[in-house]
C-alpha cells in the first residue's frame, strides 16, 4: 500500500480513521511511502501542527523503517493539476504498490487513467474485513473496480 501526503499527515494530526487505517496496514501489509511524500510532510507538520524538529524526525526515521520509493526520473503524465501528485502516482508504480491511498479527490478522479488502483481512506477501511486489502482491489482480470470500496 502507497499513502499519499494527507493520508500519512492525517495519520499522525488526528485520531480518526487515517490513524486507524495507518496502524491497520503497518503490521499486516507493506507500507511503502515516496520521497515525495516524506519531503511534503515534513513541510506540513512543520507548518501546519508546528512540530519539533526533532518529532518530525523521529515521524520520518518510522517512515523510513518501511520501503522507500525514490523520486522517479520521469512521471506518468496523466494530466494532473499539481506535479508533486503526478510524482506521488509514479513513486506507487515504481514502488509496484497494490494501491495508491489518498483522500484526493483529483487523484480519486484519476482513476481508470491510472496505471494502479487508486483508493480512498474510507474505502480501504471499509473494505478491510471482506478479503484482503490487496486483493479485494483487483478484479478477475486484474484491474480494480471502483465498485470494490
Amino acid at each position: 500500500m502507497f499513502f499519499d501526503t494527507n493520508v500519512v499527515f492525517a495519520a499522525f494530526a488526528t485520531h480518526g480513521l487515517c490513524a486507524d487505517l495507518f496502524a491497520h496496514v503497518l503490521p499486516e501489509h507493506e507500507l511503502l511511502v515516496g520521497e515525495t511524500v516524506i519531503r511534503e510532510l515534513r513541510s506540513k507538520l512543520r507548518v501546519k501542527l508546528k512540530l519539533a524538529k526533532n518529532a518530525i524526525d523521529e515521524i520520518e526515521a518510522l517512515l523510513r523503517d518501511q520501503t522507500v520509493v525514490k523520486t522517479q526520473a520521469e512521471h506518468l503524465q496523466l494530466g494532473i493539476s499539481d506535479p508533486d501528485d503526478e510524482w506521488i502516482v509514479a513513486e506507487a508504480m515504481a514502488g509496484e504498490a497494490d494501491a495508491l491511498v489518498t483522500g484526493n479527490a483529483v487523484l480519486q478522479k484519476v482513476g481508470k487513467r491510472a496505471p494502479l488502483p487508486i483508493a480512498s481512506p474510507r474505502g480501504l477501511w471499509d473494505d478491510r474485513g471482506k478479503r484482503t486489502l490487496s486483493s479485494s482491489l483487483v478484479t478477475s482480470h486484474g484491474r480494480w473496480r471502483s465498485s470494490d470500496i
